[in-house]
């Protein structure tokens, strides 16, 4: 019987953690550990904003992947001409319904614990800088919902990298790093990037990966529009870039230490990973490189904070 009809056949738990997408959570806690390192290293660390920052992120990642789910199921991008790993709606694992709850559950989640994030942040005192980071998560909410679903989702258009880009990168750091220091410095904007580049380069994978069944489905992500040729030679700028980022900032600040450089022993992490996406052409052989990737992120952020504590 049709469990959307009868309510009566509930996906296992199993199910759900899978349709969680675990393997794109440490990309989420990367971002929020650049700002919590940033904040540290400043000695300006507040261990409660900071964990309801990665409370708040974690929520915020999964409804985009649950999103993402139901929205290219309603799409067409999760067909029978998908080649990646099947998803929980197309499978027919979660109907269309109980994935709708689902969005809907994770969203107020996300509402509350980021409101709650901002009252122990800022207060009562701060009230406007409370309305502005209030409508930034709003944004991220809308973000995360709307890049597969609506008439016109904005993944369609192939706008997916410069959400990713803006909202993993500089919104996830530098947030991060205010909500818990009350301060701005633009030199943020340099590790800020360093992720931002780093998480379009996941995501570049995944419609790298997704290449056929995207342009079958009218997708026109940035890899349907370059060409997969140019869509790995894109993939080696984000690369190179988000390196770049961190070199820049690094050789800026005063202090002389060669821990500020530890980042540099997550380099081969990365070299692999546009080697081989280089090399792989299927998508067989490339969804493994979204989690490395992913994982290189936050090996790398791990390294730089460390070299940042150390100094």
């Amino acid at each position: 019987m049709n469990s959307e009809k009868t309510g009566q056949n509930r996906p296992a738990v199993g199910t759900w953690v899978s349709a969680f997408r675990l393997r794109t959570l440490p990309l989420s806690l990367s971002c929020i550990g650049m700002g919590g390192f940033l904040a540290a290293a400043d000695h300006l660390s507040r261990w409660p904003v900071l964990l309801l920052c990665v409370l708040t992120t974690l929520f915020l990642q999964i409804l985009s992947n649950l999103a993402n789910d139901y929205g290219d199921s309603q799409h067409g991008a999760d067909s029978v001409d998908r080649q990646g790993p099947k998803r929980a709606v197309q499978a027919g694992h979660i109907s269309a319904g109980q994935m709708k709850t689902a969005i809907g559950v994770f969203s107020l989640l996300s509402l509350v614990s980021g409101v709650a994030l901002l009252w122990i942040a800022l207060g009562t005192d701060g009230i406007y800088l409370f309305l502005f980071f209030l409508l930034l998560g709003l944004a991220s909410i809308w973000a995360a919902i709307s890049y597969t679903n609506g008439k016109k989702p904005y993944g369609y258009a192939g706008l997916g990298d410069i959400s990713v880009f803006f909202f993993f990168g500089w919104v996830g750091v530098m947030g991060t790093y205010f909500l818990q220091t009350q301060r701005f410095f633009s030199e943020m904007l340099l590790p800020a990037s360093t992720l931002g580049f780093f998480s379009a380069a996941v995501l570049n994978v995944n419609n790298i990966r997704d290449i056929v069944s995207d342009e079958l489905a009218g997708k026109k992500s940035l890899p349907v529009r370059l060409g997969p040729a140019r869509a790995r030679s894109y993939h080696w700028f984000l690369l190179l870039a988000g390196l770049a980022c961190t070199v820049i900032f690094v050789l800026q600040r005063e202090e002389v230490s060669l821990w500020k450089w530890l980042f540099v022993g997550a380099i081969p992490l990365l070299l692999y990973n546009g080697s081989e996406v280089q090399r792989r052409q299927t998508a067989v052989e490339l969804d493994p490189l979204l989690k490395q990737m992913a994982m290189s992120t936050l090996a790398f952020v791990l390294l730089f904070g460390i070299g940042l504590l150390a100094r």
